[in-house]
């Protein structure tokens, strides 16, 4: 009988403030983990955007969106916290492939920069561009909650547990 070489797993990592996290979040969520054998989606602490939830709030938004996605790929999805470079969580979590969401121009601007930092800090992972869906495209986590913040409806835009979430967070807010 001949030996067959190990497959080594394909493991990917998505990484946002997910502040909150919306549909054009979870329509990359699903579209990358159908291209890898395990997903990890890293929610960043990153206090210089000002997040209106708790990184543990924003990691259970995050996970209660996970089964049916789960479901209809196959796919090992997990969903951890990180403080550090992006390419430090990364390497810490077994990735050699980072996926960025692409909605508009100015996405792009952004995204190439970090890339080839990231290319630098570490050549031996890959990042790997996804385009948002139509259907997706113009959403955003900060138009999300300033059209909550004026009691807009943001149904369309995230799932039920966070937009309950988010509407209590802005509740505490101002109250």
């Amino acid at each position: 009988m001949i030996a067959r070489p190990a497959v080594a797993r394909r493991v990917g990592f998505y990484a946002g403030t997910f502040d909150p996290v919306t549909t054009g979040h979870l329509d990359v969520i699903e579209r990358a983990a159908r291209l890898v054998d395990r997903l990890v989606i890293g929610v960043a602490h990153n206090p210089g955007k000002n997040p209106l939830m708790p990184v543990d709030e924003r990691m259970l938004c995050v996970e209660e969106a996970l089964p049916s996605i789960r479901q209809r790929t196959g796919s090992d999805i997990v969903v951890v916290s990180f403080h550090s470079l992006l390419v430090e969580a990364v390497r810490a979590n077994g990735a050699t492939l980072i996926f960025r969401g692409l909605r508009v121009l100015s996405d792009f601007d952004y995204e190439i920069q970090m890339s080839g930092v990231n290319r630098r800090l570490d050549g031996g992972i890959e990042t790997v561009f996804l385009m948002a869906s139509e259907r997706t495209q113009f959403i955003s986590s900060r138009l999300v909650k300033e059209i909550a913040s004026y009691k807009g409806d943001i149904s369309e835009f995230v799932t039920p547990a966070t937009q309950a979430r988010l509407l209590a967070r802005l509740a505490m807010r101002a109250g």
